[in-house]
């Protein structure tokens, strides 16, 4: 995207003002610097190299076009690497040396909701503008204890997310489920929740029970099982969970936690029922990861590694998903799609505030509209226009299947209905509660 298309999305014609300001002599190069703050290391690595791949990816596109144009000046994106090693601590020391010693602009990335939550005072402190494109809790943008209109999130909060899967168990899942096993059609189905012991797990919990007690869901849940982010074996919860009989389980994880649980929750335990899986794990290693455990299993998604919802954005998708594997050997996932667009959206709001101040871009931000990228937005455009500065984006579900050919899964879209690619399936090994 050429550095005037970007300030024509935003509606600015700043370059038309520096071609009335220029004289043949060359407008000096800057850089606007962002801070990409990833687990580069630690637990959740690979979707920390997802998140810096698509970043370095939308700053070469953009400065290959020219860059930008802030206040009449020609400016190219620098990246800052900043490894939250998967923990708080982490991220406070990426944070800190990133704000203190590179004096970065502006801060994207941001994975895990409780690592980015124990950082986002520093952020505070110091003012730098923040496009979170991860770290679904709620809190992230809505906490009182400080202050955080910097702060901007470019990722479904957990509320829209656990709404949106629990909606689809039971206007899709139940009524299949109730079906295939001569059950009364109104019979609830009965949920386990396996969830992160941090506030995106806690959350998600508390969302889908908000979710069923508002609309009036008939969906029980029967299970609710803690776990420690990071931990590996889950052997004896997920025991536990199958004493209690259930239809369908919800774990509120990310990646590298739901692989061994799914594997563990086949192979081991013979909990043989349909897995969901949140957006974040929509990544080629979760695929490979689960392999064939994986099968019939559902992930929820706003961009998948390997299906291209129908609308106006999937010759974007396919684009983008065919450059990332040109150049980095494999598909993208979903966090790094978002953050992808968050470099976008650093660049459009850098030519609309006509300056790289702190202040001047938080500004920006706060009015920006940004025509959606490779995530599907409602209304079209990326915005931070809400009260708490969260783009709203369109969810979709997808249910995974093995592909001989491919020894390894490939996901079909089965809701909502207008992106339908296949009907939801129960597979011959599938046992509901009571069976």
């Amino acid at each position: 995207m050429k550095a005037h298309l970007i300030a024509a999305i935003v509606g600015l014609l700043v370059v038309s003002a520096c071609f009335a300001g220029c004289t043949g002599t060359e407008a000096s190069t800057d850089t606007l610097k962002i801070g990409v703050v990833a687990s580069m290391t630690g637990p959740a690595s690979t979707t920390g190299r997802d998140v810096w791949q698509s970043a370095q990816l939308a700053a070469d596109e953009i400065n290959a076009e020219g860059g930008i144009t802030v206040g009449g000046k020609n400016m190219t994106i620098e990246l800052v690497q900043g490894d939250d090693e998967s923990t708080r601590e982490g991220g406070m020391k990426a944070v800190t040396k990133m704000i203190t010693d590179d004096q970065i602009d502006l801060l994207t990335g941001g994975f895990s909701s409780a690592v980015v939550m124990a950082h986002q005072a520093l952020v505070a402190e110091n003012g730098v503008p923040y496009v979170i494109s991860g770290a679904s809790s709620s809190d992230v943008t809505r906490r009182t204890d400080i202050n955080t209109s910097m702060m901007f999130h470019l990722a479904p909060i957990t509320e829209a997310s656990a709404a949106a899967g629990t909606i689809f168990i039971d206007d899709t899942m139940r009524p299949a489920v109730n079906a295939k096993f001569g059950r009364p059609a109104d019979q609830p189905l009965r949920l386990g929740v396996i969830y992160q012991d941090s506030p995106f797990g806690k959350g998600g919990l508390d969302s889908i029970k908000d979710t069923i007690a508002s609309k009036g869901l008939k969906v029980q849940v029967v299970a609710e099982e803690p776990f420690k982010m990071g931990e590996t074996d889950y052997r004896t919860l997920l025991t536990s969970v199958k004493a209690k009989g259930v239809d369908v389980v919800y774990p509120i994880a990310f990646l590298n936690e739901e692989v061994p649980m799914l594997t563990q929750a086949r192979r081991d335990v013979g909990l043989n029922t349909i897995f969901m899986a949140v957006e974040c794990v929509d990544d080629p290693d979760y695929y490979k990861g689960v392999g064939q455990y994986g099968d019939f299993s559902i992930i929820q998604s706003r961009f998948s590694a390997y299906a291209t919802p129908k609308g106006p954005i999937s010759g974007n998708v396919e684009k983008y998903r065919a450059d990332y594997t040109a150049r980095f050997g494999a598909s993208p996932g979903m966090m790094g799609a978002a953050t992808y667009e968050s470099v976008y959206v650093a660049a459009a709001a850098a030519e609309k505030a006509g300056s790289t101040d702190r202040a001047a871009l938080t500004s920006a931000l706060t009015t920006i509209s940004v025509p959606e990228l490779v995530e599907s937005q409602q209304g079209g455009a990326i915005t931070f226009a809400n009260e708490h500065r969260e783009a709203q984006f369109n969810l979709f579900m997808e249910q995974l299947h093995w592909d001989e050919a491919k020894q390894e899964l490939r996901p079909k879209i089965i809701w909502p209905a207008e992106l339908m690619e296949m009907e939801f399936q129960i597979p011959d090994w599938y046992r509901p509660s009571g069976a």
